[in-house]
């Protein structure tokens, strides 16, 4: 009975760690493997979007 409930308690702090710092690790690689960028986290695309305004003329908004 106490190896059961040793079992039950190792078997709780191993998901409790890797719930806490695991998952998270996990998410951040899964999400650079796509490849995927944001139009506003994409250099190029600001760069063009300020080029753009400045051969119309515009100011860049503050």
């Amino acid at each position: 009975m106490l190896y059961l409930l040793a079992a039950v308690g190792a078997l709780t702090v191993a998901v409790l760690l890797w719930r806490a710092f695991g998952a998270q690790a996990a998410g951040v690689t899964a999400r650079r493997e796509r490849g995927t960028v944001a139009p506003d986290d994409d250099p190029e695309f600001l760069r063009g979007l300020d080029e753009r305004n400045k051969k119309a003329g515009e100011d860049p908004p503050a």
